[in-house]
C-alpha cells in the first residue's frame, strides 16, 4: 500500500539526574565532593533511506519515546548516555511540526538525518558546584528535559519529470512503454490512484526518471479528485510533460489544457513556471491529427504527437526531456518573493518572559513560563541546599513582588509546575 502522509509522535529522553556524595578515604583526608554528572538523554533521529519507497509502516500514529540518561554515581562516576532512536522514512520525505505547520527539513538525499527532538542533557553532580566558598555543596541538577513533538510526515517523490493530464488520457501506457515500470491500466477514469516510478534510459546513455501521476480534475488544487495527492509529488519534477488525448474520447483538448494550466498556477510552488512539453496522445486513432491541428489553432501551443501503441514520436520526447533536464535547475520547494539583500530589515526576536502569573480562584496562583518551569525542573530540591537555590532564583526575578502587586494575601496557595507553596509576605 501506497502511505504518502502520516502523523507520529517523538518524544527525546531526559538527562540523568546529577549525582550528591561525597568521598573519603584514608589517605585522602578531604576528598570532598564525588557526585557525577548524569548522562544525555537519547534524541529522535530521521534517516533517510532508499530502500523504502511508502510511509506504509507510519499508517497509524505511532510514538517513538527515546531512553532517559543513565544517574551520575559515586566517584564523580559520570551516566551513561542513552543510544539515539533512529527512525527511517524513504528519501523525498519532508518533516513538519503539526502544532504550527512549521518546516523541519526536507530529507532528500539517501543517508541524510535530520535531528527532530534533541535529548535532555545530563544534570551536573556536586563536585560541579565545589568552590572556595563551598567547599562541601549539597546540590546537584536534575537532567534537562527531553522535548516532545508531533511532527507531519509527507512523502513527495523524487522524480525529475512528470506527467499530468486528465484520466485515461494515456499517461500510464506511456509510462509503461518507455520503462520498466508496470501501472495499472484500464479503459476507466482513475485507474491510476498512486504515483508510479520508472526510470527512463535514452539510446545515447542518459537517463532520469519519470513518475505517472494519478489524474487530475478541475479544482484539484484545493482537494478535488486525487488533487492534493497528485499536486504534492509534482513539486520536485523539474519538467512537466502535459499529455493531452486527442482520440475521440468526447473531452474538449482545448479545455483540459486550460484546466490543467490553471490548476498548476493555483497550487503554487512555482509550478507554471517549468519547462513544459505539451504532449498529444493516441494519435494512433481516427480523426488525430485533425483535432490537433484544431488545438495548435486555438491555443497557439506546438505539441508533440505521439503514439504510445505504434511509438512514434517516443522517442523523440524522450530526447527532448534529457536535453531539457541538462539545462534545468531544481527548483525550491517553497516558493517565496525574496526581496533584495540591501532591503531586508532584520530585527530580533522578542524576548521570551521568564515567568507569568495566572489567578484561576481568589486562593490559588499559578506561575508559568517555559524558562521558569525548565529550571524548576532541573533543580534537586531534596536537599536544603537545591531548596535554597529555587527560592533565591525566584526572589531574583521578584515573583513574591509580582505577586503582592497582584493582591495575593497570606496563606494563598501558589503552584509551580507539581510544586506547592503557601505565599506570605
Amino acid at each position: 500500500m501506497f502511505i504518502d502522509r502520516a502523523v507520529i509522535e517523538v518524544r527525546s529522553g531526559k538527562g540523568g539526574d546529577g549525582a550528591i556524595a561525597f568521598r573519603r578515604e584514608k589517605y585522602v583526608p578531604k576528598g570532598g565532593p564525588a557526585g557525577g554528572n548524569g548522562g544525555r538523554g537519547a534524541s529522535i533521529i530521521l534517516k533517510a533511506n532508499s530502500k523504502i519507497n511508502t510511509l506504509f509502516n507510519f499508517r497509524h500514529s505511532k510514538c517513538f519515546i527515546g531512553e532517559d540518561g543513565e544517574k551520575g554515581g559515586i566517584k564523580n562516576q559520570y551516566g551513561k548516555n542513552s543510544q539515539d532512536v533512529i527512525i527511517e522514512v524513504p528519501v523525498g520525505t519532508m518533516v513538519f511540526e503539526e502544532k504550527e505547520h512549521r518546516f523541519l527539513g526536507d530529507l532528500s538525499t539517501d543517508g541524510l538525518t535530520l535531528k527532530v527532538a534533541k535529548g535532555g542533557r545530563g544534570g551536573r553532580g556536586n563536585t560541579c558546584f565545589k568552590s572556595s566558598t563551598n567547599r562541601v555543596p549539597r546540590i546537584a541538577e536534575n537532567g534537562e528535559p527531553g522535548e516532545t513533538k508531533r511532527l507531519i510526515l509527507e512523502l513527495k517523490l523524487l522524480a525529475d519529470v512528470g506527467l499530468v493530464g486528465f484520466p485515461s488520457v494515456g499517461k500510464s501506457t506511456l509510462l509503461s512503454v518507455v520503462s520498466s515500470a508496470k501501472p495499472e491500466i484500464a479503459d476507466y477514469p482513475f485507474t491510476t490512484i498512486i504515483p508510479n516510478l520508472g526510470v527512463v534510459r535514452v539510446k545515447d546513455g542518459r537517463s532520469f526518471v519519470l513518475a505517472d501521476l494519478p489524474g487530475i480534475i478541475e479544482g484539484a488544487h484545493q482537494g478535488k479528485g486525487l488533487g492534493l495527492q497528485f499536486l504534492r509529488h509534482i513539486e520536485r519534477c523539474r519538467i512537466i510533460v502535459h499529455v493531452i488525448d486527442m482520440s475521440e474520447s468526447g473531452r474538449d483538448p482545448v479545455n483540459d489544457y486550460k484546466i490543467i494550466q490553471k490548476e498548476l498556477k493555483e497550487y503554487g510552488f512555482g509550478l507554471d513556471k517549468r519547462p513544459v512539453i505539451v504532449v498529444a496522445s493516441k494519435m494512433d486513432e481516427e480523426g488525430a491529427k485533425d483535432r490537433l491541428k484544431d488545438f495548435e489553432k486555438k491555443t497557439k501551443v506546438k505539441c508533440l504527437p505521439i503514439s504510445a501503441l505504434t511509438e512514434e514520436g517516443v522517442e523523440e520526447l524522450l530526447y527532448r526531456c534529457a536535453d531539457l533536464l541538462d539545462k534545468t535547475p531544481a527548483f525550491p520547494l517553497f516558493d517565496k518573493d525574496e526581496e533584495e539583500l540591501e532591503n531586508k530589515v532584520y530585527t530580533l526576536p522578542e524576548e521570551e518572559k521568564e515567568f507569568e502569573i495566572k489567578h484561576p480562584t481568589n486562593n490559588t496562583w499559578i506561575i508559568t513560563g517555559d524558562k521558569i518551569i525548565k529550571f524548576y525542573r532541573m533543580t534537586n530540591i531534596s536537599t536544603d541546599d537545591g531548596m535554597m537555590k529555587l527560592l533565591t532564583r525566584l526572589r531574583k526575578l521578584k515573583v513574591d513582588d509580582k505577586l503582592e502587586e497582584l493582591g495575593a494575601k497570606d496563606g494563598d496557595l501558589v503552584y509551580l509546575d507539581d510544586f506547592t507553596f503557601e505565599y506570605y509576605r
